[in-house]
């Protein structure tokens, strides 16, 4: 417990003798300085003054024994007493413990005591709340008896004025009851009559039943033939809007065939140009060829009264020439079958795209009429569809006119 604050003093006291003793260290050293500066002002003899230095020396060497001595002492009864303090304080803090102790168990003790209590009391208080239940009970019970009874009470008395009622009452029915035996026989004749007439008309009503039989099953039939019309009118719509949308790809397949076309016969128009452009060459080529043959003649002619050295020269020079033209011949023929073999691809690519085309345009056209043929057989309204297949003929005739004018322009 106080441990530590008694640790700290006894290290100031420690403390304390060692600056004192450092102190007096000091001192002693500086005293034969002292001495030693003070002797030599006076005329002495070196002997004389070792020897009272090292008794100086010896002196202060004793008397700091003694001190340290003297400050051991203070410190070991310091110590002792501290000793003593720290002894008293440990059997007052062993105590202290004790007595916490002791307090601790009768405060266990008490605290079971009032848990006991505690207990028994909530036991006489659930006695005394069942109790006061109890009587409660009793009260309202006693109460509701009494209510009871004042009701029981007014019950008959007014009973006995309903007994002399329905005594009256009962006077005033048997009265009643002969009027009626009377009217009882008069409405059991009307009875006999009314049965009569309930037959005639369960028989009537019998036949009605029969009528509205047939008139159902009729009905069920014909909206039966209703509901088989607007499946059949569904699957025509999604069909018309199937053959719609094939018409309009078909449309613009032949626009864009058409395009095609146009495109070709442009390009036939430029081939037959330069056809006609390389048949002229070749014409030019060879009237060139019949010229310098005769030429050649001419030169062979001449150089047979030439000199045979010019003969050879001009002959080398027209062979040269010669196989000049042949090549440049040789070339413009291969051009030509070129030329003729694209023309025949053209033509070949004409006649597949009419051929497709005339193709899609008959199987429109058995589709429109197939529609057609469906619409007229199914549908209720037969105006409503002969429009709408008016409306889809038109343009297959189109379509059959425009592939007629195309080829007849190309042709």
């Amino acid at each position: 417990w106080h441990s530590t604050p008694v640790k700290k003093n006894l290290f100031a006291a420690n403390e304390a003798p060692d600056v004192s003793s450092t102190k007096l260290r000091d001192e002693d050293r500086t005293r034969p300085a002292r001495l030693s500066l003070h002797d030599l002002s006076k005329p002495m003899s070196s002997f004389s003054l070792t020897q009272d230095f090292q008794v100086a020396l010896n002196g202060l060497e004793v008397s700091t024994i003694q001190r340290q001595r003297l400050e051991l002492q203070l410190l070991i009864a310091e110590l002792k007493d501290r000793d003593q303090e720290l002894n008293t304080m440990a059997a007052a803090h062993h105590k202290q413990l004790l007595s916490w102790e002791q307090d601790r168990q009768r405060v266990l003790i008490l605290e079971q005591r009032c848990a006991r209590l505690e207990d028994e009391l909530e036991k006489r208080n659930e006695v005394i709340r069942a109790l006061s239940k109890r009587t409660k009970v009793a009260e309202m019970s006693e109460k509701d008896l009494y209510r009871e009874l004042n009701s029981s009470q007014q019950q008959l008395h007014k009973l006995s004025c309903t007994q002399m009622n329905t005594t009256r009452h009962e006077q005033d029915l048997e009265e009643r009851n002969q009027s009626l035996n009377s009217t009882v026989m008069m409405l059991s004749s009307q009875v006999g009559q009314l049965q009569v007439r309930e037959e005639e008309l369960s028989s009537m009503l019998k036949l009605k039943d029969k009528d509205m039989i047939e008139a159902t099953n009729h009905i069920l039939e014909l909206s039966g033939r209703l509901c088989e019309l607007e499946k059949s009118l569904e699957e025509l719509r999604t069909r018309e809007s199937k053959t719609l949308r094939e018409m309009e790809e078909h449309k613009h397949r032949f626009r864009e065939s058409r395009h095609k076309n146009a495109q070709l016969k442009a390009e036939l128009q430029e081939k037959t140009i330069e056809n006609n452009s390389q048949r002229e060459e070749l014409i030019c080529l060879k009237q060139e060829n019949q010229l310098l043959k005769k030429d050649i003649n001419s030169v062979e002619l001449q150089m047979m009264n030439e000199d045979k050295s010019w003969r050879d020269e001009l002959l080398e020079l027209s062979r040269s020439k010669q196989a000049r033209v042949e090549s440049e011949l040789l070339c413009l023929r291969q051009v030509c079958e070129s030329q003729q073999n694209d023309l025949q691809l053209l033509k070949l690519n004409l006649e597949s795209a009419r051929e497709t085309l005339r193709h899609h345009e008959g199987q429109r056209s058995h589709e429109s009429s197939a529609d057609l043929s469906l619409l007229h057989l199914d549908c209720p309204s037969p105006c409503h569809r002969s429009r709408r297949s008016s409306v889809c003929l038109p343009d297959s005739t189109l379509s059959i006119e425009l592939c007629a004018n195309d080829v007849g322009d190309f042709e």
